[in-house]
């Protein structure tokens, strides 16, 4: 449950310490639905009705002074629904391109850190009578993980939607003065001494089950290390980036990343990590760049929620850095050697090895943990963000209108110039492609080759399990 005094997690401040003015720390998505669009006034009280099922929703950010502890979610007495959910519409002809560079227009402005970190947008004058919402939230309150539970905020599962139950007036609670806040950042350090003194406790009763689980985080950490020696390297997505962005979506169903999967014994996420190097590698070469002996990095967060943390905000995820092997040409070798890499990276104690990091962090002053986020999103570590997200396999609703289309969007630290969030819905699987509007003319480059790339592979798919060609 989120409650008003709760404080940031490691992992969320390292996302309030990352922004800049051209490194923007905030996610989400565009859904597209059918029309017609229903009146803004509909939105607004679905919303209000179910805004108490994620308290957090009404909370902004309060820092302790002088550095003495993180940040706290706090009530915001000044909360104003209609300053979050807004309502725009396209111009005519209502294109799906125009759709897309507002999205991109929108994520490039930073959101107000003295409110509620997010913002919802009711796009109207969709080409074909459908409407659109952009979603926008900071990272530090949402993971991509989490955010697909809180869907239930505001979708149904049924044309009709729910009533929900348990709402009652919302009051605010009173902002914590400095000298309270001081007093809270000071109960944080003494709170750290205790839970100190509490693994002490358990190491010396249990030593040998500390010792393993100590060697095991300590071997994580040592691969991280030597993950750190082993830059990426150069290539023209890692450039200074400005503040604007751009963004493009590409269609492809669920099916084809099955039938590949199953032709040559991998995951999804191995066919969603060779489609984007095959893609890259055609960019690149368009860029005049040779791709022999080049493997480009992908930092793929890994979510280390469990089961009974579904429905909970903020950050659970660690990051590895899976391979993108670019100098390979051959479709189906790519992919194989992203299958071994992959599986390498799954039995190793990188992800281990990254969640006893964020545990350290935990104890550490929010100056620690600034310098701690920097390192965490190096251009030396990496050379993109590729994420994927698993989403829900049936159809959804908004104020009775079904949901047809989402394209995910992620978010571009400093020196990188695109990022590629996937996420699969009810059969289909898309990607939004973000990238920073001046490094990154020829996205729609990158979004052909992927669908290309994808193509390529269905077909080499089909003929070893000698099925015919998907429709």
């Amino acid at each position: 449950m989120q409650q008003h005094g709760d404080r940031l997690s490691a992992v969320d401040v390292s996302f309030l310490a990352q922004e800049g003015a051209s490194s923007h720390m905030h996610i989400g998505g565009v859904t597209i639905l059918e029309g017609p669009p229903p009146p803004f006034s509909d939105l607004l009280d679905l919303l209000r009705s179910r805004l108490h099922l994620v308290p957090r929703y009404r909370h902004k950010l309060a820092t302790p002074p002088l550095g003495t502890g993180r940040p706290l979610w706090v009530d915001d007495p000044n909360f104003d629904l209609e300053y979050h959910l807004r309502q725009t519409a396209l111009p005519h002809p209502g294109s799906e391109e125009q759709l897309l560079n507002l999205v991109g227009r929108v994520f490039s402005q930073q959101l107000d850190r003295s409110k509620p970190l997010w913002e919802m947008y009711a796009v109207e004058g969709l080409e074909g009578g459908r409407w659109a919402m952009i979603s926008k939230t900071h990272h530090c309150l949402i993971d991509g993980i989490s955010g697909v539970d809180l869907a239930t905020v505001l979708f149904d599962l049924e044309p009709v939607p729910r009533v929900v139950d348990g709402d009652t007036p919302w009051q605010p609670r009173r902002e914590p003065s400095g000298a309270e806040l001081l007093l809270r950042g000071a109960r944080g350090i003494v709170r750290t001494g205790l839970q100190l003194s509490e693994r002490a406790v358990r190491a010396a009763t249990h030593p040998e089950r500390t010792l393993n689980a100590g060697l095991e985080a300590l071997e994580g950490v040592g691969e991280i290390a030597w993950a750190g020696l082993n830059p990426a390297p150069a290539t023209p997505l890692n450039v200074e980036i400005g503040p604007h962005r751009r963004f493009i979506g590409v269609r492809n169903r669920l099916s084809d990343f099955k039938l590949v999967k199953s032709a040559f014994g991998t995951t999804i996420n191995d066919v969603v990590l060779s489609v984007v190097a095959g893609a890259l590698r055609q960019w690149l070469w368009s860029r005049g760049v040779r791709s022999e002996g080049l493997e480009l990095r992908a930092l793929v967060p890994v979510s280390i929620r469990q089961a009974d943390e579904h429905g909970q905000l903020g950050n659970r995820i660690a990051v590895v850095r899976g391979p993108l092997p670019v100098y390979i040409g051959d479709p189906v070798a790519r992919l194989l050697a992203v299958k071994e890499a992959m599986d390498g990276l799954k039995e190793s104690k990188q992800a281990l090895g990254a969640e006893a990091i964020a545990g350290v962090q935990e104890f550490a002053p929010p100056t620690i943990l600034a310098q701690a986020s920097r390192i965490q999103f190096s251009t030396r570590l990496f050379n993109l963000i590729v994420t994927n997200v698993p989403g829900p396999q049936l159809p959804l609703y908004v104020c009775g209108r079904e949901l047809l289309d989402v394209f995910p969007v992620a978010f571009l630290p400093q020196r990188h110039a695109l990022a590629v969030a996937i996420m699969s819905y009810n059969g289909a699987i898309n990607f939004g492609l973000l990238g920073d509007l001046d490094a990154l003319p020829d996205i729609d480059l990158i979004a052909e080759a992927i669908a290309g790339q994808l193509a390529t592979l269905v077909d080499l798919a089909t003929e070893r399990l000698g099925e015919p060609t998907p429709a």
